[in-house]
């Protein structure tokens, strides 16, 4: 006679929780495949160099005068704009592309954690545009004082002033990226992340001047004034009529930018539906 074996249940194996340096290296991935993001980087940094080198050979007063000139020889509105534009459009594209692919969907039930994909999607974006805007700026430097030298109006980096100009065109590059990947996060379109962020960063601070208080702090609260300030290697007239950013503030501006719009991202995307 035989008997029926009585089999246990078997327990349930839950799988492991993803480590953070796990979604690191997802989210590196995730960006190397994005071919635009490799074609539009190199793209800017040969544009920024370049308008560097035209506005260094083509400004007579800089080739004739030392240091007061620095800021507009080596950092090119134009060129400096470009950068801020494409580190801000880029960092909204690293999160609106999965929106649209709906990959999101596929990180999220991998990862549970939503706040923890987007300060993953942060740091990457932070350590990759850091080196992007120090490729650029130390570039931009060199470039504009191989010029300068050979007219003996270079200005060395221990002149006061000049270290901290190349650390502000540097950190301009994370600083934009990391707003626009927050403003991504929060809007979620493209074309409306993409606007948003050049309206915030570009725009906006051309409506404001320093001749009023009011429209002076609301002017030295935005990145582009505050780059414009740190990239100064003078002082303003004291005696002037206009109200002038301090450095400390400037700096705090930039900090505090990426650090809003990426809490506000991990807050929002944690109380809604992907």
């Amino acid at each position: 006679m035989t008997t029926r074996a009585v089999v246990p249940p078997t327990a349930h194996v839950a799988a492991p929780t993803a480590r953070f340096r796990d979604l690191i290296a997802s989210e590196w991935i995730k960006m190397r495949s994005l071919r635009s993001i490799a074609w539009a980087i190199a793209l800017t940094v040969l544009f920024v160099i370049g308008s560097t080198a035209v506005a260094t050979l083509t400004d007579e007063a800089a080739r004739s005068g030392p240091a007061d000139f620095l800021p507009h020889v080596a950092y090119p509105a134009a060129g400096y704009w470009t950068l801020m534009l494409v580190a801000s459009s880029m960092g909204a594209l690293t999160v609106v592309s999965e929106y649209s692919s709906g990959l999101i969907r596929t990180t999220t039930v991998a990862v549970p954690a939503r706040g923890s994909v987007v300060l993953a999607k942060a740091a990457v974006t932070a350590v990759l545009w850091t080196a992007v805007g120090t490729v650029t700026s130390a570039g931009c430097f060199l470039v504009s004082q191989t010029i300068l030298d050979g007219h003996h109006a270079g200005v060395p980096i221990t002149h006061p002033g000049v270290f901290r100009a190349l650390a502000a065109s540097a950190l301009s590059a994370p600083v934009c990226a990391l707003v626009g990947l927050g403003l991504g996060m929060l809007l979620r379109h493209a074309a409306g992340s993409m606007v948003t962020s050049v309206f915030t960063l570009l725009m906006l601070p051309t409506m404001f001047s320093e001749s009023n208080r009011w429209s002076a702090d609301i002017k030295h609260a935005l990145v582009s004034a505050a780059l414009h300030r740190l990239v100064q290697t003078w002082e303003p007239d004291p005696g002037s009529l206009g109200y002038t950013a301090t450095i400390p503030g400037s700096w705090i501006v930039y900090a505090l930018w990426p650090l809003i719009t990426v809490a506000l991202a991990v807050f929002v995307v944690r109380r809604r539906d992907v």
